[in-house]
């Protein structure tokens, strides 16, 4: 692999992928920077804030109201998981239960569980749940 980097004034910034065949890393590597340029407006004490995709773990719906969880932070935001999954269509996210979303790219585990349920183990010690029905897109995922 090749990587070239040039500095052009007034033009955003542009990232183009040449490739000899399109294989799955020539497709992780255009989701993972897709995802860059994601980002959640998030509530917190203090006020607003915007939170890049690559520092959300895992989004969980909670009595109605979603929550955005970071390495070691907790973050309310005014979406419902449809939006979230809509947004974040060709990102890490992946959806494991009817009210969690996680993000793959924290995900430093798997084990099986009894009753067909897998247990997600998540950089920060996190451990989420994926139910069997969500049990297909994450095995497509890996």
């Amino acid at each position: 692999m090749q990587i070239v980097t040039r500095k052009v004034e007034g033009q955003p910034l542009t990232v183009s992928i040449e490739y000899p065949e399109y294989t799955e890393s020539v497709k992780g590597l255009i989701k993972k920077i897709k995802g860059l340029d994601i980002s959640f407006s998030a509530f917190a004490d203090d006020g607003q804030l915007r939170i890049a995709l690559a520092d959300v773990f895992y989004i969980e719906n909670v009595d109605r109201k979603v929550f955005l969880y970071t390495e070691k932070d907790v973050y309310r935001l005014n979406a419902s998981m449809a939006e979230i999954e809509k947004i974040a269509k060709d990102s890490d996210l992946v959806r494991i239960s009817r009210i969690c979303i996680m993000n793959t790219s924290h995900l430093s585990g798997i084990r099986q569980l009894k009753n067909s349920h897998l247990e997600a183990m998540l950089d920060n010690g996190e451990k989420l749940i994926v139910s069997r029905k969500y049990l297909h897109d994450i095995k497509r995922r890996f």
